[in-house]
């Protein structure tokens, strides 16, 4: 009897102490810029790719707001993109979102990364 208590004692904790992640990916344009920018031919070089990152947390499901995440993340990006004084553009940006959800608490983390091209005409 008592290796079967100790047996579901050790299941119990591994169940307890394991999680979940879900990941997905906006791939949609979700931007309302009314800013069209046509690539074809050669008059762009793309000069790098920029990355920014959010994080949230909750705990028993109280506590940090997820959605200003987005617009941390997106800020972040722009801010190292060095778009000011020249002409250069973000493009193809895409937005992550990485969900942990344990027992107790959640973690959220979402990337957004882009593209800067520069335009040579």
């Amino acid at each position: 009897m008592k290796r079967i208590l100790t047996i579901a004692t050790i299941a119990a904790i591994a169940c307890a102490l394991s999680s979940c992640a879900i990941h997905s990916g906006l791939t949609t344009n979700m931007n309302t810029n009314a800013t069209e920018v046509v690539l074809q031919g050669n008059n762009y070089t793309v000069v790098q790719q920029v990355k920014g990152t959010a994080n949230g947390v909750t705990v028993l499901g109280f506590g940090g707001s997820f959605s200003p995440l987005i617009e941390n993340a997106r800020s972040e990006m722009l801010s190292s993109a060095n778009l000011v004084g020249g002409s250069r553009a973000v493009i193809n940006e895409i937005v992550e979102v990485n969900n942990k959800t344990f027992v107790v608490f959640s973690l959220k983390t979402v990337t957004v990364s882009a593209y800067v091209v520069e335009f040579t005409e």
